[in-house]
């Protein structure tokens, strides 16, 4: 290909996750020729190995079900989340669109949901939290119906995905970890492991797509039927311009360059910069050399998308909270070298698991979400040092749950204890030796620990007094779902750094998307959308699904505005 090709379209997205495609698939099913373009081989960025899940107030699946509530109780509980960070014109388009967005893409396109109606919002004593109604994810999808496209379809995280074959949170979830004390667990976990054997012999990957795995697969699936141009391994390298209007952007593909025009605007949807060294080591602040962070989203989300809005202009938002969505991470020896990233959202909240920094003591409630764990962890960590600490365990936590990357049986756990990822000791002080922990300070944290938790208490931080604490731990164990003693050994740990599940400072942009200049101008036709929007939770963490909420609904509301078209009012439609 000639340097001085090009091609023409009417919108030109730049990046396949979810704020990406939603765009694509909007645009297109709008009448608009659209175009495609991903850096890597694979499409579906961070989406693809997320958990899938959109927080989505007052959504249709939630109305379906009977939960109605009021608009203004989301707006409650987001006012008092976001403090002095709320965006009054931003949140109420993404209040008011997002039911909509789900209709849209109920009614015209390949995307299905499931509900989330019993997941609560993190903070459950906050003004207007809700114990359910407002998550959704894309229900589950053969692979075998995208066709040839599945091969460009990014697979789920190995760390979180055994053998490839990815697991579903919910019911899913609980077969596997009941597996070996339930029959019907048994049975369920023993088809969805012989259909993962047959499709790896069969077409080298699992064919049950799930999670965001299965958003993308739907989104693709839908943007085919569409006629929207993908372009794989077609990294970005600079904006057109006519004027001060943005007109498209030079790619690379098959090694030449390739101008892409776009009439009607370009969205950048490129999932921010958790692996651009400089930009962390500027905003993480225990980060200072930039390499101090472990992110759980894919390595080539480097910055990309926003240093192409910068150079026409658009700025950073830096004013956040908090400029990542922090999580806490281990990290995984892998046979070739590698290093993989596990994010330890999960086993935290289960009964008979507690994290302590090195001098032996806890330093939060392990069963709030995993952006307020990190934020503890950063408060506790002394001027200097280093944001780490370490999940113990004891044996039968160990067998019921497993421990990060380290699963239950019968998966083996010697491999992991030679490689140096968990540490085991017979005794308290041996497992303190081993991760060079205070063994007196250890010793004293868990025997106050248990004292409490014989009855289901913990007093020190409270695990299992909100209803999102009590959804993620152990149901089934009473009288607190969140707290057991942890005394039989021998006893397990696992080293968590500093990590996260993607950024949240990113471009400033207006309620339609459009990316905004130095004097808070619209930039003409230049959008972004996903994380290269400054998040719009203004760098907090109130619920799960606070990013692919409005990564799909931001993507629906640019493709409407670059198109022309007037978005629908939804507020009699959610009423």
């Amino acid at each position: 290909m000639r340097s001085d090709e090009h091609l023409d379209c009417d919108l030109l997205v730049i990046g396949s996750g979810a704020g990406g495609l939603a765009a694509a698939v909007t645009g297109a099913s709008l009448g608009l020729d659209v175009i495609v373009v991903e850096k890597e081989a694979q499409l579906g960025g961070t989406t693809a190995w997320s958990g899938g899940w959109m927080w989505i107030p007052r959504n249709p699946l939630a109305k379906a079900a009977g939960i109605v509530e009021a608009p203004e109780q989301p707006r409650l509980y987001l006012r008092h989340e976001l403090a002095d960070g709320y965006d009054a014109a931003r949140i109420d388009m993404f209040l008011e669109q997002g039911p909509r967005m789900v209709e849209f893409f109920q009614r015209e396109t390949h995307l299905a949901f499931i509900d989330g109606n019993q997941i609560p919002d993190f903070h459950g004593k906050s003004p207007g939290a809700v114990t359910g109604g407002r998550s959704l994810c894309a229900a589950a999808i053969d692979g075998r119906e995208l066709g040839p496209r599945l091969r460009d379809l990014k697979p789920p995280l190995d760390e979180v995905a055994p053998f490839g074959m990815a697991i579903a949170s919910g019911a899913d979830l609980r077969y596997f970890l009941n597996a070996r004390s339930s029959l019907a667990s048994f049975r369920h976990v023993a088809r969805r492991l012989a259909r993962h054997l047959v499709d790896m012999l069969r077409f080298g990957r699992g064919m049950h797509l799930v999670n965001g795995n299965a958003l993308v697969a739907r989104l693709l699936k839908s943007a085919d039927a569409l006629g929207v141009r993908i372009m794989p391994a077609a990294p970005a390298r600079s904006l057109l311009s006519e004027g001060a209007r943005i007109t498209g952007a030079r790619v690379v593909h098959d090694g030449a360059t390739l101008e892409i025009r776009a009439r009607r605007g370009v969205v950048l949807a490129c999932g921010g910069f958790p692996h651009d060294t400089a930009r962390k080591a500027a905003l993480f602040a225990h980060a200072p050399s930039g390499h101090e962070h472990w992110s759980a989203a894919p390595a080539g989300n480097t910055g990309d998308g926003i240093r192409l809005g910068e150079s026409v202009g658009g700025e950073l938002r830096t004013d956040l909270s908090d400029p990542g969505a922090w999580a806490p991470v281990s990290l995984v020896p892998h046979r070739d070298g590698s290093v993989g990233h596990f994010p330890h959202l999960i086993e935290r909240a289960k009964p008979g698991l507690i994290m302590v920094r090195s001098d032996g003591t806890r330093f939060a409630n392990e069963a709030n979400s995993y952006h307020d764990v990190m934020k503890a962890l950063f408060a506790a960590t002394p001027a200097g040092g280093p944001a780490e600490a370490w999940a113990i365990c004891d044996a039968k936590f160990l067998k019921r749950y497993g421990l990060g990357r380290v699963r239950p049986p019968p998966f083996p756990i010697t491999p992991w204890i030679r490689n140096g990822y968990l540490k085991r000791g017979a005794s308290i002080e041996a497992l303190a030796r081993a991760c060079d922990i205070s063994a007196e300070g250890l010793k004293a944290t868990i025997g106050h620990y248990n004292r409490f938790a014989a009855h289901g208490e913990d007093p020190a931080f409270g695990r299992g007094d909100t209803p999102y604490n009590r959804v993620q731990g152990d149901t089934a164990h009473l009288p607190n779902p969140c707290v057991a003693p942890v005394d039989a050994g021998p006893f397990y740990a696992v080293k968590i750094v500093a990590g996260s599940l993607g950024t949240f400072a990113g471009l400033n942009t207006d309620e339609h998307a459009r990316v905004l200049d130095a004097q808070e101008r619209p930039i003409d036709g230049l959008y972004a959308v996903g994380n290269d929007m400054s998040s719009i939770m203004a760098g907090r963490y109130p619920s799960g699904g606070i990013t692919l909420g409005p990564a799909m609904t931001f993507g629906y509301i640019a493709a409407h505005h670059a198109g022309g078209i007037p978005l629908k009012n939804n507020r009699s439609a959610a009423a």
